[in-house]
């Protein structure tokens, strides 16, 4: 008796699993992230983000014709052609102006077809002087160059402000504003809510810091990041506080790993960002961080 009362309780244990779990719904599947999108940024309804892969531009609509941004195209053939079209699902005015964030190609590359369509092309003045030197087949040389006081294009109403903060991720590098909306657009040197990685080869590190003090002092209340941020989100002043002082931190770190004379291989190996780990991208990014700051303390460069 006692046998059978066991092995009925064991086999309700082995069925009650199985039971629940073919009861259970299937989760469904998220639906893929679409290769190219166009968003209209809430709270306006002339100014737009143009996504493709995992970089991002916008374009503003005016009265009298587009103002828009780094055509993104790197390594995608058809990516100008792409942006070109979709600013003409949105408007049928004319393209006139293209501003350039910085002289990296793989914001900036591909933008023919935008040329194409009658746009001058505009970036900082040093962009344009390593542009010409470089001559890459695939970007657009612009037409007009920004000073470092900066530059505002006024168009159909809408003003866009360029302004240049001091060496950064580049040396060429043009924020731009949009005071009535109150947005900002910066690329590479402040993602938004993300560690950087890549970006950090031809960082100048305590110039940067100085940047964010001049973007933080300008008058806004969203930024439009170069990449997307967690969730697509933009970004807030608190999102260029916590990047500030991530810079800070890791200056910091390696400062005392680099005087201790531990740069490169010991100090890279023993480099942390207390207080960061939790964030995206921190694995991936910790050791370009880690070479940069290496450079700067251990080597002075």
């Amino acid at each position: 008796m006692k046998r059978l009362f066991f092995a009925a309780i064991a086999i309700a244990a082995l069925a009650g699993p199985a039971q629940a779990q073919t009861a259970a719904p299937a989760a469904a599947p998220t639906p893929p992230r679409a290769p190219i999108s166009t968003t209209l940024v809430e709270g306006t309804d002339n100014v737009y983000i143009f996504r493709n892969g995992f970089h991002q531009s916008i374009f503003v609509v005016t009265r009298d014709g587009v103002i828009a941004t780094d055509p993104v195209a790197y390594g995608r053939p058809t990516g100008g052609q792409a942006y070109l079209d979709a600013i003409r699902k949105v408007t049928d005015k004319p393209l006139k102006y293209v501003v350039y964030s910085h002289h990296h190609f793989d914001h900036i590359a591909g933008g023919q077809a935008l040329k194409a369509a009658g746009a001058t092309f505009v970036a900082h003045h040093r962009a344009k002087a390593r542009l010409e030197a470089l001559k890459d087949p695939h970007t657009v040389l612009p037409d007009e160059a920004v000073g470092d006081q900066g530059r505002t294009i006024t168009l159909g109403g809408t003003t866009l402000e360029l302004s240049y903060h001091g060496l950064n991720h580049s040396d060429s590098t043009l924020v731009m504003r949009l005071p009535k909306e109150k947005l900002l657009f910066v690329v590479d040197t402040i993602p938004v809510g993300t560690v950087p990685g890549r970006g950090m080869i031809d960082f100048h590190p305590l110039e940067a810091e100085g940047f964010m003090r001049g973007v933080l002092a300008l008058d806004w209340d969203r930024l439009i990041p170069g990449h997307p941020g967690p969730g697509d989100r933009l970004g807030t002043k608190k999102d260029v506080e916590d990047q500030l002082r991530l810079l800070q931190t890791a200056s910091a770190e390696m400062k005392k790993l680099a005087q201790d004379g531990k740069c490169w291989d010991q100090a890279e190996k023993d480099f942390a960002l207390p207080g960061f780990e939790a964030w995206p991208g921190y694995a991936a990014g910790l050791p370009f961080i880690a070479r940069r700051y290496c450079g700067l303390w251990g080597r002075g460069t």
